[in-house]
């Protein structure tokens, strides 16, 4: 039996999907008028004409090629890493027998709440000689403390029935954490993994700190010199000023090339977004 709505929830459900519909399209029209300008002949609004020229142009250029290179290395390693030290540690910290468990989740805790700011960070990673070097990209941004702190409570929902039955079968901790933990956590992994992977492929700044050889530039900082260097050169002989069309279509298609890599990836795994984060926070 079907139940019969009510007007005034007729009216709520079409006020809802047009206020929705209204969001989505003021979210989508930014990227549709980067996409359109990248395109685009001229620095009009509304474009007269097509041409790909702005991305023939950034993919003759070494530097960008070379950058766009360096910050897929740096994502896929460095997304790794973070995700292997945080299910380590996570591991680690859901059980809750670990004697000094309760100070190492404090120390975690410690640097949800206070940073060693940037001057400090940026000794550290000088005496460690990861300075100008791409490990400086990953290593200090190994362990998001908030991301451990839910990938923890994952773990710990996880039922201890099956773990301490594969150690009557002779599993060690590695066993059980490989074998049946991290099978089981594949959403929340996959949720984790795209948060650290945009995290890391977004970021600029640490690479204006921590590194001086222009060969070691991720796409970030490439495209941060053509948004605020209006003559920055990014070609082999050419500039942005000699080249025969209006040089903010060059800064549109590096936007559009940087951005492209995330939105291809994020498909395919946001169904695991809402299941494998919200178990992870459910329990404490």
């Amino acid at each position: 039996m079907i139940e019969s709505r009510s007007l005034g929830s007729k009216i709520f459900d079409i006020f809802n999907h047009t206020f929705l519909l209204l969001v989505g399209l003021v979210s989508l029209l930014p990227f549709v008028y980067i996409v359109v300008t990248s395109f685009s002949a001229t620095s009009d609004l509304i474009p007269k004409s097509f041409t790909t020229e702005a991305y023939q142009y950034i993919f003759s250029a070494d530097t960008f090629t070379k950058s766009l290179l360096v910050s897929i290395f740096v994502t896929l390693v460095g997304t790794f890493v973070q995700l292997a030290l945080s299910c380590l540690m996570a591991y680690s910290l859901s059980h809750t027998q670990l004697p000094g468990r309760s100070f190492f989740l404090m120390m975690v805790l410690i640097t949800m709440l206070f940073s060693g700011g940037m001057i400090p960070t940026y000794f550290v990673v000088q005496q460690t000689g990861l300075l100008n070097s791409l490990w400086a990209l990953i290593i200090p941004n190994a362990i998001s403390a908030f991301y451990l702190i839910i990938l923890k409570n994952f773990f710990q929902s996880i039922p201890n029935e099956l773990k301490e039955s594969a150690k009557i079968d002779g599993a060690h901790e590695l066993t059980v954490l490989f074998r049946i933990v991290l099978p089981l956590s594949l959403p929340a992994l996959a949720a984790f993994g795209l948060f650290y992977a945009v995290g890391i492929w977004n970021q600029y700044f640490n690479a204006i700190l921590y590194i001086s050889d222009p060969a070691l530039y991720p796409v970030q900082v490439i495209l941060r010199q053509l948004i605020i260097l209006s003559s920055g050169a990014i070609g082999d002989s050419t500039s942005i000023e000699t080249i025969p069309y209006h040089g903010q279509a060059i800064q549109m298609a590096v936007i559009v090339v940087a951005t492209l890599p995330i939105i291809i990836l994020y498909p395919f795994l946001q169904k695991h977004f809402a299941k494998g984060v919200l178990l992870g926070s459910v329990k404490g």
